[in-house]
């Protein structure tokens, strides 16, 4: 640990164990890379997968983020779920329960399309298990039009709160209700293609999918 992922601001609520981060990485599938170029900073929403210490994104071969992180710059990438609305008595204890996580390292591109494929599948896992294995697999003009980063994470830091809004003494006396709104990401009911064969149904991963 270094001083990118000390945590300053509520620490207590922090944890630079590795297991609480990747407790985080494996219960959120959308990641935000942030990256410079030429002294402009861009943060980028993508799909993520992870394998042990190492996370592995994908796009297009002509990404200007791809491009820009096969490179070798410096990488920050950060996962949060958002639990809950803390709704307090007063306006400035309002807050939000949450799981977040930030993680610090450099990616390499992976050229072995065995190495490749083995990437997309884990990616691929970690958003619906199980689906890899119903599909099409890549063809090698897929495979070839599309970048494939491996981001080893050489540093991380969690950072969660969770349980009731917290009021200064004299506040709790107040005629405001308050408590939390809890909020979760939903799957709903399967939306067929309108290009769908006739008597195919959702299998079992899809129709069971939680996260």
């Amino acid at each position: 640990m270094t001083e990118r992922s000390t945590l300053r601001r509520l620490p207590s609520r922090g944890s630079n164990e590795i297991e609480a981060v990747n407790a985080i990485l494996d219960a959120a599938f959308l990641a935000h890379v942030g990256f410079v170029v030429d002294g402009q900073p861009f943060v980028i929403p993508t799909l993520y997968g992870r394998a042990g210490d190492k996370l592995y994104l994908h796009g297009s071969a002509a990404s200007r983020m791809m491009r820009t992180l096969e490179s070798g710059v410096p990488v920050c990438v950060t996962v949060s779920l958002v639990d809950g609305l803390v709704l307090a008595r007063s306006a400035f204890h309002h807050s939000m329960n949450y799981r977040s996580a930030v993680v610090f390292g450099t990616a390499r591109k992976i050229d072995d399309p065995a190495q490749k494929n083995e990437a997309l599948r884990v990616i691929s896992e970690h958003l619906i298990a199980g689906r890899w294995d119903e599909v099409r697999a890549p063809r090698n003009q897929e495979l070839k039009a599309t970048m494939v980063l491996e981001l080893t994470i050489e540093e991380a830091s969690a950072k969660s709160r969770s349980g009731p809004p917290i009021d200064d003494e004299a506040d709790y006396a107040l005629p405001v209700w308050a408590g939390v709104l809890p909020l979760a990401l939903k799957a709903d009911e399967p939306v067929p293609d309108a290009r769908l064969k006739d008597g195919l149904e959702p299998s079992e991963i899809i129709r069971r999918y939680r996260r």
